[in-house]
C-alpha cells in the first residue's frame, strides 16, 4: 500500500483510451466514446471481483458513506455507531445527512467493540458502521446478530482493508452496504474516488440516482432523464476510474507483495516477549496493507516511535495524538465548529462529546504502532527495516 507505487503502464494504457476520444465525464456523450465506458467497467469488475451484486462509483470514499446511508434512508435525528479509531470522514459524512455520530470503543482489533456497540444502542439508532482500519476487520459475525436483534443496518466502511476478506467473503460485501475509498493512499488507487457496494436492489437504485443530482438514467438520452427524488454530485470521472479498472486488476497482486513484507517484519517483532499484534476476528485475513502491533504501555510506544525516526525507520504512527484518526483530537467534532448553523437537535445529541471519554479506546491506540507496509519494497530493503524495527524497540524496552 499504495497502489500508485506501482503505477505504470497498465494505468497509463487506460488513461490514453479516456485521453483519445475526450469525454471525461461517466454519463452521456455515447457517440464520442468509441465504446469506452471506464466507469461501467470498472463498477462491473468490482461486482465480480468483491463479490457483490452492484457497485455504484462515487467522487471519494467519503461520498461513498454519505450516498450509502442516503440510499438506506438515514438522515435527520438517526443514530449512527461508529468506532472512536477511523478517519474524519466517518462523522463527515454521517453529519453531512443530519444524522448523529455515536462513537464507541474499540477493542483489540482496533475496530468496533461489539459489547459497547450493543450498549450504545437506542431508539434512534438506524445503523452500526464498523471501519475496518488498517488493512483488518471488525467481528462482523457479532455486529450483525446485534443488527438482527434490534432491526439495523450493517454498514461496512472499508476504505482501508480492500483485499481483505472475512470467512471467505471480500469486506464491503458482508453487511447490507458497503464503502470504499479509491483515493491516492489505498492499496488501489483512482486518483480519488469511491465505490459503493450492495446486494440490496433498491439501496443501489437509490445511490445510483442520489449520486448523480436524482438522475434516473433511463434511456439514452441524459436531457430526457426524470428525477425521482432530490440528489447531489458524486460523479466520479472518467479519467479516474481508467486508473481505478487498472489498479483493481492488480488487487491479487498487491496483496501478494504486502502479504510477503508484511510476514518478513512480524517474524522479526514476534521475537520480542513485550510485543503483541492486532487481534484478527476468527476466519478474517487481512489485506497485510499495515502492521499493528501493541508495546506494554502509551510511554514505551513514543519512546518507540521516537527511536524510529532516529534510525530512518519511516510510515510508523502511534495514533493517540493523531489528528486525523482518532477522538482525542477532533476539537472541532467536540466544539462543533462549522461554516453553517447546526440543527438544535444535532447540537443538543453531540453535547455528549464534550464530556465523554473512552479508556478502553485509549488502552489499545496508546499502546499501538501502526506501520504501513509498502508495495515498492526490495526484499533486502524489507530485512534490513526488520531488523532495525527490531533493535530500536529492544533498545527502548
Amino acid at each position: 500500500m499504495p497502489g500508485f507505487e506501482l503505477f505504470g503502464d497498465k494505468e497509463r494504457k487506460e488513461l490514453s483510451d479516456v485521453l483519445g476520444n475526450g469525454v471525461l465525464m461517466r454519463y452521456g456523450f455515447d457517440g464520442m466514446r468509441n465504446g469506452h465506458w471506464k466507469a461501467k467497467e470498472l463498477e462491473q469488475a468490482l461486482e465480480e471481483k468483491l463479490q457483490v451484486n452492484h457497485a455504484q462509483l462515487v467522487s471519494s470514499g467519503t461520498a461513498a458513506v454519505s450516498v450509502a446511508l442516503a440510499s438506506a434512508g438515514i438522515g435527520a435525528g438517526d443514530e449512527v455507531i461508529m468506532p472512536t479509531f477511523t478517519f474524519v470522514a466517518s462523522f463527515e459524512a454521517i453529519m453531512m445527512l443530519g444524522a448523529i455520530p455515536i462513537l464507541v470503543d474499540i477493542d483489540d482489533s482496533l475496530t468496533l467493540d461489539p459489547k459497547a456497540v450493543e450498549e450504545a444502542i437506542t431508539d434512534k439508532t438506524k445503523a452500526i458502521m464498523p471501519v475496518h482500519m488498517c488493512g483488518s476487520m471488525a467481528n462482523l459475525d457479532a455486529l450483525q446478530a446485534i443488527c438482527k436483534r434490534h432491526d439495523l443496518l450493517l454498514i461496512e466502511d472499508s476504505s482501508q482493508a480492500t483485499g481483505a476478506t472475512y470467512k471467505g467473503k471480500p469486506l464491503g460485501s458482508i453487511g447490507d452496504l458497503g464503502c470504499l475509498s479509491l483515493d491516492f493512499v489505498k492499496i488501489i488507487t483512482a486518483g480519488e474516488g469511491g465505490a459503493v457496494l450492495t446486494n440490496n436492489e433498491k439501496f443501489y437504485r437509490h445511490a445510483d440516482h442520489y449520486s448523480d443530482h436524482g438522475h434516473d438514467h433511463i434511456g439514452n438520452d441524459r436531457g430526457a432523464e426524470t428525477h425521482p427524488f432530490l440528489g447531489y454530485n458524486f460523479r466520479i470521472s472518467e479519467l479516474h476510474a481508467a486508473v481505478g479498472l487498472a489498479q483493481l486488476r492488480r488487487l491479487d497482486e498487491f496483496v501478494a507483495i504486502q502479504k510477503k513484507n508484511y510476514t518478513i517484519i512480524r517474524e522479526a517483532l514476534s521475537t520480542i516477549p513485550e510485543v503483541t499484534f492486532r487481534a484478527v476476528p476468527e476466519g478474517g485475513e487481512e489485506s497485510y496493507s499495515f502492521l499493528n502491533f501493541f508495546l506494554p504501555d502509551l510511554e514505551i510506544s513514543r519512546q518507540v516511535i521516537q527511536a524510529f525516526k532516529e534510525n530512518g525507520i519511516d510510515a510508523c504512527w502511534n495514533y493517540y495524538d493523531n489528528s486525523w484518526h482518532y477522538i482525542r483530537k477532533w476539537e472541532h467534532l467536540k466544539e462543533l465548529k462549522t461554516l453553517y448553523p447546526l440543527s438544535a437537535e444535532v447540537k443538543a445529541e453531540l453535547k455528549y462529546l464534550e464530556s465523554k471519554t473512552f479508556e478502553q479506546s485509549d488502552h489499545y491506540i496508546g499502546r499501538n504502532i501502526s506501520c504501513l507496509i509498502k508495495l515498492s519494497w526490495t526484499e533486502e530493503e524489507v530485512l534490513e527495516r526488520a531488523n532495525k524495527m527490531a533493535k530500536a524497540i529492544t533498545s527502548v524496552l
